[in-house]
């Protein structure tokens, strides 16, 4: 793996920063996994991520399908159970659920979307869903009424994002094998999204800097 690595950073010139087409196009060409890897990418932010009026967390609805599978939980009432089942969640439930949930502390799921009057409910294993950002929140959508049209959202394509405690936010662009026309549509539609989520208050730089990666490949710096 080691030289496959050194091998493939021999293709980009560290010193330049490339189009977002160009960067994918060798994102996918400096692929060193056996498998079909990701696409990914990096975004440094200039916010003071310990302020909480500068945090940045949204959604993007990608044109292209990223190829990655979603297990969806939905914390529902007894008759939005079907719905929720309907529309693709994994996982459905109530008050049951969540004391199941609190007993073995088992989080086998990526995501979680509830009904709001579930939400006081919640509170009560919110410590093991908030540290994995699995607790659902009105400003992305995951706490709604209309929960099957959520769940076929996000199982279609929608993602959302939240920078670290770094300031960076990381993202998947779909896997390897999509078109790079299609990544490069997905790497755009983030990025118009992500600026949209730009904190008002904020005066310095929002973007600092932009990278572009396949699954355990070099790095390349991106130009937008």
């Amino acid at each position: 793996m080691g030289k496959r690595i050194t091998n493939a950073k021999k293709e980009i010139d560290s010193t330049k920063s490339y189009s977002p087409q160009e960067a994918i196009e060798l994102a996918k060409k400096t692929a060193t996994t056996k498998f079909v890897g990701n696409i990914e990418t990096h975004v440094r932010l200039g916010i003071d991520a310990k302020k909480s009026d500068q945090i940045v967390r949204s959604t993007v609805t990608f044109p292209h399908a990223t190829g990655k599978v979603k297990r969806i939980v939905a914390f529902v009432t007894e008759g939005k159970e079907k719905e929720a089942k309907d529309a693709g969640a994994v996982l459905v439930g109530g008050e049951d659920l969540i004391k199941k949930i609190k007993e073995t502390e088992q989080l086998n799921f990526d995501m979680s979307i509830a009904e709001p009057a579930m939400m006081p409910k919640l509170a009560q294993i919110a410590k093991l869903l908030g540290p994995r950002g699995l607790m659902p929140n009105p400003k992305t959508g995951t706490v709604t009424a209309d929960i099957g049209k959520a769940i076929r959202e996000y199982a279609a394509g929608k993602a959302e994002f939240k920078n670290d405690e770094s300031g960076n936010v990381h993202m998947t662009l779909g896997k390897s094998n999509l078109e790079t026309n299609a990544l490069t549509d997905n790497f755009k539609t983030f990025i118009e999204a992500l600026n949209h989520a730009k904190p008002a208050g904020l005066k310095k730089e929002f973007i600092n800097t932009v990278t572009i990666h396949s699954t355990m490949g070099p790095g390349i710096r991106v130009k937008i």
